[in-house]
């Protein structure tokens, strides 16, 4: 079916990120997944051609376009490449909102023109050894000493915290007896400040280029001046974004699933069993054609929603339904796939195989397919 979401400026910068993918990442990329990692300097690479900054005011170097569907356009054209580029989509879809959306005149000075060049790129240090979804059970402290605060404690699951120039870390400020989710704030760690330690990279099941890092704080002295938004008020302010982090998710979920049903046309095409290609049987057939309709009804669900999102008018209810669908749909498109490429989808060098490894983790973070119903019943009155 026709797609409306996309607009000519969209379109051009389009051809720009394949042009940038076809000639600086594809013939590498093998060496990056073997390595666990992208290189630090693909973000300055992608800084300079404007790619990375298209959010960030043109005043500090970048593209003044506070226009979400230009994040779509990176996260299609990398699942159509096969490729994944470390932590891309958290820093664009995630971080960068937040201080877009929360920094001072003084901290947009300071940081900006980094974030639009890519010589600053970013994270943000939510989930803790035992606290995962429950946010207010944030055990990292914060004391106020002077014009710093005192920072302890460790986190965990960490996207793109290897290469992180910046880190917005999640800390207790202050206790509330009678509201666990007061009390919470955002500091801005930066690189090299004493006590501040990157951990180990965690080994994953899919995700090979994305570095999913351990953080800790020992007395780490965060100036003042690195409060992003209102002390006590992060609750408040975490929330603001949550529903484009989970739209995000459901963007590369539903391309995904599209790369997933390309390779498999392809594959069925050219692979003989019984003296026949694969795709004259009729269960390939209707498998691909049922694959196809789930598809289908998953871009228009998602379209409906950046629509919305980039109009401003995206409840929370309808983010979590979008990000619920798309990602349960992606699982299966992809699982049947892999059924279709019989054992060769089992093997690593296959991309089915690495699309099928990359799928399971989108119905776990940025809110659970369980944590999303729950957050769809209450939108009923349930």
């Amino acid at each position: 079916m026709r797609r409306t979401l996309f607009e000519q400026p969209h379109e051009d910068f389009r051809l720009l990120v394949r042009d940038f993918l076809a000639r600086e990442v594809l013939p590498v990329y093998e060496d990056w997944r073997r390595a666990g990692l992208v290189p630090r300097d693909l973000f300055t690479a992608l800084g300079k051609l404007g790619i990375i900054g298209t959010a960030v005011p043109e005043e500090y170097g970048g593209g003044g376009q506070d226009d979400y569907r230009f994040n779509v356009v990176i996260q299609e054209e990398c699942a159509r490449a096969g490729v994944t580029l470390g932590g891309l989509r958290t820093h664009l879809d995630v971080v960068v909102p937040y201080f877009t959306g929360l920094a001072n005149s003084e901290q947009r000075a300071r940081w900006f023109p980094g974030l639009a060049s890519g010589d600053l790129y970013t994270a943000i240090a939510m989930s803790e050894p035992g606290t995962g979804s429950d946010l207010a059970g944030v055990r990292t402290k914060a004391v106020r000493d002077g014009d710093h605060y005192l920072l302890n404690g460790a986190k965990t699951f960490i996207t793109g915290g290897h290469h992180a120039d910046l880190v917005i870390v999640v800390a207790r400020t202050a206790t509330d007896p009678d509201d666990r989710r007061a009390g919470l704030s955002l500091l801005v760690v930066e690189k090299g400040m004493p006590g501040f330690t990157v951990g180990r990279k965690l080994e994953k099941i899919g995700l090979a280029t994305q570095d999913t890092v351990e953080l800790s704080f020992d007395d780490v002295r965060v100036p003042a001046a690195n409060l992003l938004g209102e002390e006590g008020a992060a609750f408040t302010h975490l929330g603001r974004n949550l529903a484009q982090e989970r739209l995000a998710i459901a963007v590369g979920a539903v391309a995904q699933a599209r790369a997933a049903i390309d390779l498999t046309v392809t594959y069925v095409r050219d692979r003989t069993v019984f003296g026949k290609p694969v795709a004259h049987f009729q269960n390939t057939k209707f498998e691909l054609a049922s694959m196809a309709t789930e598809w289908e009804a998953a871009q228009a669900l998602l379209d409906a929603a950046v629509t919305a999102l980039v109009a401003g008018e995206l409840s929370p209810a309808d983010a979590a339904k979008t990000k619920l669908f798309c990602t349960e749909t992606q699982g299966r498109v992809v699982d049947r796939c892999l059924q279709l490429h019989g054992g060769y989808g089992y093997i690593l060098e296959s991309p089915i195989a690495r699309l099928y490894a990359d799928a399971r983790v989108t119905r776990i973070y940025g809110g659970t397919s369980e944590v999303l119903k729950t957050i769809i019943s209450k939108s009923l009155g349930l």
